[in-house]
């Protein structure tokens, strides 16, 4: 057995938000799925209202490989310089 000390300050980095976009016209949209049924099809179908009313472009879908896990630091690394949002959705 081992013992934790849960008064000890983890050492985290700070997170911080990207700034808000001011319209999403003409921007590119990345799709973020858990593999659950129906999350892929709920993206792609807001994804394309949202490029139907705004225009841009819609990237290929990426997946988790674990719908209860977070996504992979590589995969979100990846989609950042592609898009200028990211949508992510659960299905069921």
């Amino acid at each position: 057995m081992k013992l934790l000390d849960p008064t000890v300050v983890a050492n985290c980095s700070p997170n911080y938000r990207a700034p808000a976009l001011t319209d999403l016209k003409n921007k590119t949209i990345g799709l973020l799925s858990n593999r659950k049924l129906n999350a892929d099809l709920l993206l792609q179908e807001t994804a394309i209202c949202l490029q139907q009313r705004h225009g841009g472009r819609i990237l290929k879908m990426a997946h988790k490989l674990n719908p209860s896990a977070p996504a992979p630091t590589e995969t979100l690394t990846n989609l950042a310089p592609e898009c200028d949002y990211l949508l992510t959705a659960t299905g069921d």
